[in-house]
């Protein structure tokens, strides 16, 4: 049985709107969400009908190189996105930046292309793509680009390290599981991929938050291109041929 995520519940004061939202995604059958809030340093600025997780993200809006850094607060939030406003930075964002999710613009057409090279980095580091389709159903000019944006991502990507979000702000905006799973296909998702981005892919998103957070996960390793010694080849020797190679000598 699948497991269905939104991890992008826009946060809101009204405490009253936010519990909305949350029990409305619970009725339509996600079992965990995500409440994003969003931090722009360019102007420095629970489920009644079942259980819902409800995880804290946080979401860096960087137009500038200084504007993301692995700050210690970051470690209070379970997911932590950078959205890129330039090429440089959404490859920096690929590279280096440590974070879980990279945001794709929906609500206006992109400066960039996507490079191959930076993709597949981001992808090898187990950071993924995030599309959001709450615009799309706000605005027809915004559904241009967010599906526009979508199939130029997926022609990268070929629709790995995807997931797909709400951003709701409201009830109404919110679709059910399989209704995002079929909107998967207008973004050039295949049907698989589709569902995937609502579920497995965002349990992976999840874990690497987790591993983030602790710190873990990250194994470096160097090859030791050093000849064993004399002492390490005897000792890889088995014990019983080398009990044989002593008694010859």
């Amino acid at each position: 049985m699948a497991v269905f995520m939104d991890l992008n519940i826009s946060y809101t004061t009204d405490k009253k709107r936010l519990q909305s939202v949350i029990e409305t995604a619970a009725h339509l059958g996600y079992s965990t969400v995500a409440i994003n809030y969003v931090v722009d340093l360019e102007q420095n600025k629970q489920g009644k009908s079942r259980p819902i997780k409800v995880l804290n993200r946080l979401t860096v809006v960087a137009s500038r190189a200084a504007h993301f850094k692995p700050l210690r607060e970051y470690k209070a939030y379970d997911l932590v996105a950078a959205y890129p406003k330039t090429e440089k930075l959404f490859h920096a964002a690929c590279m280096e930046f440590t974070i879980d999710i990279i945001c794709v613009a929906v609500t206006e057409k992109l400066p960039f292309f996507f490079k191959r090279s930076s993709v597949s980095g981001a992808i090898e580091r187990g950071v993924f793509f995030e599309i959001s389709y709450t615009p799309a159903i706000r605005d027809s000019t915004m559904r241009r680009y967010t599906i526009a944006n979508a199939l130029s991502l997926m022609e990268t990507c070929k629709g790995k390290n995807v997931i797909v979000t709400s951003g709701a702000e409201k009830p109404l905006e919110l679709r059910g599981p399989y209704d995002i799973s079929n909107l998967g296909l207008l973004f050039g998702l295949s049907e698989g991929d589709g569902k995937a981005a609502i579920s497995t892919n965002c349990r992976a998103v999840h874990l690497h938050g987790e591993k983030r957070k602790t710190a873990l996960g990250i194994v470096h390793t160097m090859k030791n291109e050093q000849p064993l010694t004399e002492r390490q080849e005897k000792e890889d020797v088995p014990a019983s041929k080398r009990a044989k190679i002593e008694m010859a000598k």
